[in-house]
């Protein structure tokens, strides 16, 4: 028998199943809202293609035949898997299930997202997640991940995406280390600093400064109304850690001028534990940009992901970085 055949075959089977438990081709129609001759013709091709009787007919009752006890016992299950599956996309349409996998950077997984998963877990109990925390470029279609967070100006083609929030990086110290030390007035001044980079590449010792044109600065800042500017100073230090809460711990222990994304030195800088470096200047880094929560393009997104990206999305609308 051809795929296609056996595929064509599927109603006249869940019509034969239907007479087969109605005990009559009359009571089946009535179920299944066709006529008794309907019926009667799709148990008939069904016979014709598997070429064997599977019911007895006579004027009083039908009768199932030995191959029709087979051929029944095997109809009923494929029905039966057939209201499965139908319950099965209406649960995943309604109640999410399942398990969510996420990956994200370092220091955004931890610091960002990490907080927003146990108010998840408890609105969800049918919801497990899994979030992968590592600063490599994950392949969403080929490691099973659901979503990814990238820091990005530009999300990549070929995923569908949702921003999440800007991410900044600031330069920052303690007031107690710069009362020592002095308050930096231009980028240059960094290079005579105890500083705390990153570290996991040569290119994280060189910090990348712009100054907009005509822009006020403030207290520390590079100055009064001018052309706009850039600068790129190699920093040294005696400390270099490649995790953002360790240099945010460093700085607040005066070991020197750190930069931080904005999440992280947000407290403390809130707190004055922590004092802005050069605010008139943006300091660019390759973590800075847009956080973008990215997925596959897929129309119908199972329940689970979509309750997991709103309730990021929420979750950090609710806490601005």
């Amino acid at each position: 028998m051809r795929t296609n055949e056996a595929l064509d075959c599927l109603p006249d089977m869940a019509v034969f199943a239907r007479v087969a438990a109605a005990g009559s081709f009359s009571a089946a129609a009535r179920e299944l809202g066709l006529t008794p001759s309907a019926v009667s013709r799709q148990v008939a091709r069904l016979e014709g293609v598997l070429r064997v009787r599977l019911l007895e007919r006579t004027t009083r009752r039908l009768r199932l035949t030995e191959a029709g006890h087979a051929a029944f016992a095997r109809c009923q299950a494929l029905e039966s898997c057939a209201r499965e599956v139908l319950a099965l996309a209406g649960h995943h349409a309604d109640v999410p299930s399942g398990l969510v996998c996420m990956s994200a950077p370092k220091a955004y997984g931890r610091q960002r997202l990490h907080p927003l998963v146990p108010s998840f877990l408890a609105a969800h109990p049918q919801v497990d997640v899994q979030l992968v925390i590592t600063d490599r470029t994950v392949d969403l279609f080929t490691e099973h991940i659901d979503v990814a967070v990238r820091i990005t100006d530009a999300p990549p083609p070929g995923l569908a995406g949702r921003p999440l929030e800007p991410v900044e990086h600031v330069v920052c110290a303690s007031p107690a280390y710069l009362a020592q030390r002095g308050l930096p007035e231009h980028p240059r001044d960094l290079a005579l600093h105890d500083c705390l980079p990153l570290g996991e590449d040569e290119r994280d010792r060189h910090w990348r400064f712009e100054r907009p044109g005509g822009g006020a600065g403030g207290a520390g800042g590079a100055g009064g109304g001018g052309p706009a500017e850039s600068a790129v100073v190699k920093v040294r230090g005696r400390y270099v850690a490649n995790h953002s809460e360790v240099r945010c711990e460093a700085a607040l222990g005066g070991l020197g001028i750190a930069s931080l994304p904005g999440f992280t030195a947000q407290a403390a800088l809130a707190a004055g534990t922590l004092v802005r470096v050069l605010p008139g200047w943006r300091h660019t880094t390759a973590y800075s940009g847009t956080a973008w929560l990215l997925y596959p393009p897929n129309r119908f997104l199972p329940a689970r992901v979509r309750a997991w990206i709103d309730h990021v999305a929420q979750g950090l609308a609710a806490q601005p970085a």
